[in-house]
């Protein structure tokens, strides 16, 4: 972990927040290439997710609603976390996470707040900080930010930052339903940040107070229902291994303990270095949301049937994604130290050429003369895609440098290029060269970059 730590802060992928202030615990900033490389999860997701599925739309909806919406999905009154204190460090804890570090098969999820204390106390669990089994009794407290809009403090003018995006998508059903023109099943899908005042464990950008989710929602009629779950369930591990995450190294882990709202839910986990962790949430939710939006608005949220005019309330299959951990992971499986074979290493992030944050890095050999047409080409290939350039120091420091960012590939101008319009092409992970003709560059490395070959 401390490896990766300091290789994104060195290169620029990630920052501690507020870090000239001392910081501000587990926020996170994203440097020039971790937001580059952000982005890519993203379209690599509106790819998979929208483009290439039928009856799938994304909105953008705000971060604060109408209070309203969080007392109908329940947040205002049980959106808690398990919290003990440990009386000799005077740390605070998540007791299921406590539980599930010390025995990843005890599944937590399953317990009651009676057992999971329980737990703790006959097996002596220790507290991560100070290895005391010393802790106060388990209370819950509401993971919501609460702000006040207007000038007057008062409950009257509570909102909250939003803890999930799912009700954006919810209260859009018939928005969507309506403009679209769409039938069932189709799909609401949508990008944005979330915010939950909750015990953060550490590990990096795993847990924060503040995250990005990629949440996709798809309305179906109740019959389809577990039909589609299943779909789904499967639909994400193809995504993650078209992102570079390997099969062997995720996993479904199918919920014991369901959610009120529930009739099933599984998550996906990827083998970080320090254990097991969600990637991915699928969920039945089945036709709760709707009609609970319906009983607190006024509004029914129905579709009707064309075909036989029956009117009802639709099911709705969630399967929700974590930007961040997703952009740990990726960071992760990819960060390489290689040993050549005269004995040296190299620093590589071994990335999809689609995820890479630049495709190509340009390498006049002299600068005096070559890199007026080195230039050239870089302003040819920024039309096209994410490309740099690089004139300072030996040929060999130059690839390495790209090479330890994940840049797929180099061309190096010399006095063929000049003469001739041919470059050098190097690959990344062979260290290969070939030659090509300037005209070539482009269309080959476009036709490298596509998220699905």
């Amino acid at each position: 972990m401390k490896d990766l730590v300091d290789y994104c802060n060195n290169y620029g992928f990630i920052f501690q927040g507020s870090e000239i202030y001392g910081g501000l615990a587990n926020t996170w900033d994203y440097g020039p290439l971790g937001s580059r490389l952000k982005n890519t999860i993203k379209d690599a997701w509106r790819y998979f997710f929208i483009q290439k599925r039928d009856n799938a739309y994304e909105v953008d909806a705000d971060i604060l609603m109408n209070p309203r919406v969080w007392e109908a999905s329940g947040h205002v009154q049980s959106f808690s976390d398990p919290l003990v204190d440990c009386k000799e460090c005077k740390t605070r804890h998540r007791a299921d996470n406590l539980i599930d570090d010390f025995d990843e098969n005890a599944h937590a999820d399953g317990m009651t707040q009676e057992e999971m204390m329980n737990y703790i106390k006959e097996h002596n669990v220790p507290c991560p900080n100070c290895g005391k089994s010393n802790f106060t009794d388990i209370r819950q407290f509401n993971l919501m930010f609460a702000t006040q809009r207007g000038v007057t403090n008062d409950s009257a003018n509570t909102v909250y930052l939003r803890p999930e995006n799912a009700q954006g998508e919810y209260v859009n059903f018939l928005n969507v339903l309506r403009t679209t023109r769409t039938k069932l099943p189709f799909s609401i899908g949508q990008i944005g940040k979330a915010f939950r005042n909750e015990i953060t464990p550490g590990n990096f950008t795993f847990r924060t107070i503040e995250f990005e989710q990629m949440e996709f929602q798809t309305f179906c009629k109740h019959g389809d229902d577990e039909d589609i779950y299943e779909y789904f369930k499967n639909y994400g591990i193809e995504f993650f291994n078209m992102l570079g995450l390997p099969k062997e190294k995720l996993r479904h882990h199918d919920h014991e303990k369901l959610a009120h709202y529930a009739k099933a839910a599984c998550d996906i986990e990827y083998l970080f270095p320090f254990g097991w962790g969600e990637i991915n949430g699928t969920h039945n939710r089945t036709d709760f949301d709707l009609s609970r939006h319906a009983e607190f608005s006024g509004k029914k949220q129905e579709y009707c049937d064309q075909t036989t005019g029956e009117k009802f309330t639709p099911y709705i299959i969630e399967s929700t994604y974590g930007l961040d951990r997703i952009t740990l992971a990726v960071l992760f499986e990819a960060y390489t130290i290689e040993e050549l074979e005269n004995g040296d290493t190299r620093e590589l992030l071994k990335i999809s050429p689609a995820l890479a944050p630049i495709k190509l890095n340009i390498c006049p050999i002299k600068k005096k003369f070559h890199s007026e047409k080195a230039k050239e080409i870089l302003a040819m290939c920024k039309k096209h895609f994410m490309t740099s350039y690089d004139e300072s120091g030996s040929i060999g420091k130059r690839y390495r440098r790209a090479d330890a960012i994940g840049t797929p590939w180099q061309i190096s101008v010399d006095e063929k290029t000049v003469e001739e319009n041919i470059v050098t092409l190097r690959d990344r992970d062979t260290m290969e060269q070939i030659e090509l003709k300037v005209e070539e560059l482009v269309p080959y490395i476009e036709e490298r970059i596509q998220f699905e070959k």
